[in-house]
């Protein structure tokens, strides 16, 4: 699923948000009871694959790992992740704040930009790998670690943008009922930002169950314009103990499949409905 939900995962439509909601579901509901169904059909493909998108980075790597021991988060590759983190984050403000475009496909060039707005109309959800550089332009360097950095985008047909903020603003537990959150609250909720706890699974060649917490931060810009970001400032591994309990990992101090997860997101309004965009960076061991 973004990272389970990114992530994927408003995370998490938020794939975390929706971390969920991401990080792998949010049923749109139609505000006109006569087109629900239509819509309903429309939407939940898309709906489905957006929330996928938020732990895509995430989980991807589990596929390959096999079960490994303990591995431990070290200052300099917590020190090289905040370094890319404010190097990328840097980047989506200027973008943000830009009167030359706002989705990140508007940056690309224009042929590159054109092509992914006609897979997007053709109900096509691109995702591509990306890369941040430092200001000299070259590559951050992390040991003991790897960064997964992904974007991808979707246009959901028939739903407005203040549709899709309702939902990020107020999720419901439909918004996280899927198959990785086994469970889902929101911690607090306060104007413009919400905290969520989401209990996380992913289940390939091996098992592994988080405690996390999200920090989830949306906002309006131009009308039919709107971003929002989810920081994942709890990620703690579970392990079973004796009597059929669970307890937390030390953060940091684990099996090192996910260390940090955030995600970025963008939602533009357009006349077949809503492009969302996700961004999600996640932190993990180094390949074994």
């Amino acid at each position: 699923g973004l990272n389970y939900f990114h992530a994927n995962a408003l995370a998490i439509a938020l794939c975390a948000i929706l971390n969920y909601m991401a990080g792998d579901r949010i049923v749109f509901r139609a505000p006109n009871p006569a087109v629900q169904k239509e819509r309903t059909t429309m939407v939940n493909k898309s709906s489905r694959v957006l929330l996928c998108l938020f732990s895509l980075a995430a989980l991807a790597f589990l596929l390959r790992i096999p079960p490994a021991s303990a591995s431990e988060l070290q200052p300099e590759t917590l020190k090289a992740w905040n370094a890319y983190v404010e190097a990328t984050e840097r980047r989506i403000a200027s973008e943000l704040a830009s009167e030359n475009g706002f989705l990140a496909l508007d940056f690309r060039n224009t042929a590159e930009s054109a092509r992914e707005r006609q897979a997007l109309s053709r109900g096509e959800i691109p995702v591509m790998a990306l890369q941040t550089r430092g200001c000299d332009d070259k590559k951050i360097p992390i040991s003991d670690g790897m960064i997964h950095h992904w974007r991808g985008s979707v246009l959901i047909p028939g739903v407005t943008l203040d549709f899709i903020l309702s939902r990020i603003s107020n999720p419901g537990l439909e918004d996280t009922r899927q198959e990785d959150v086994l469970d889902s609250r929101v911690l607090e909720k306060t104007p413009g930002q919400l905290r969520l706890f989401l209990k996380l699974q992913r289940s390939k060649i091996v098992t592994v169950v988080y405690n996390t917490e999200h920090l989830v931060r949306y906002r309006r810009h131009e009308p039919g314009q709107a971003s929002s970001s989810s920081i994942a400032t709890k990620i703690a591994e579970l392990e079973r103990i004796p009597g059929g309990g669970e307890r937390e990992k030390s953060p940091g101090n684990d099996s090192g499949f996910l260390w940090r997860m955030n995600s970025y997101w963008r939602y533009q309004q357009t006349s077949g409905g809503v492009i969302v965009e996700c961004e999600s960076i996640t932190l993990s061991r180094s390949i074994p």
